[in-house]
């Protein structure tokens, strides 16, 4: 009887943490889908609220020659920029997968994707965002991307 409690008990414990698991990990993402979902509108309040106050963005590349570029961007220029996008002109970040990795405030999301202006491919890459757990909820600190015209999945 006690072998059947204690393996009732730990089942119930593995699917206690994977659904604590995944409902962290859905928080996590929440202010990634809602930075793409601010570019596609083009709100620039919907952007600035999922970014902590000392974000920083940066992007590597592949400059024509074959050698490695790195950029920094900066936060409030990438948010105006894209709030004066023409409204008529569609941005699409399409998100192939998250790979979530959370220990306490910290966090880390690996997404490949593909990027679409006016519904027409422009590049792909990954994404790697770090995010911060304040008591307002989960802040993008920082965003990294590479970004390439070839070896893409869908084109």
């Amino acid at each position: 009887m006690n072998k059947f409690l204690i393996v009732g008990l730990l089942l119930f414990g593995g699917f206690y943490l994977t659904a604590q698991s995944s409902a962290e990990k859905e928080q996590v993402i929440a202010p990634i889908k809602q930075l793409f979902e601010g570019m596609a509108q083009k709100d620039s309040m919907m952007l600035k609220e999922v970014f902590y106050e000392t974000a920083r963005l940066a992007t590597t590349a592949t400059d024509k020659e074959g050698k490695p570029q790195f950029k920094i961007d900066d936060v409030a220029k990438f948010i105006s920029s894209i709030g004066s996008f023409p409204k008529e002109r569609s941005l699409e970040e399409r998100i192939l997968s998250y790979e979530v990795k959370v220990d306490d405030n910290l966090a880390i999301v690996w997404t490949p994707y593909e990027f679409y202006v006016d519904e027409k491919f422009s590049h792909c890459g990954v994404n790697a965002f770090e995010l911060f757990k304040t008591v307002d909820g989960w802040k993008i600190t920082s965003i990294i991307d590479t970004r390439r015209r070839e070896g893409c999945q869908d084109k």
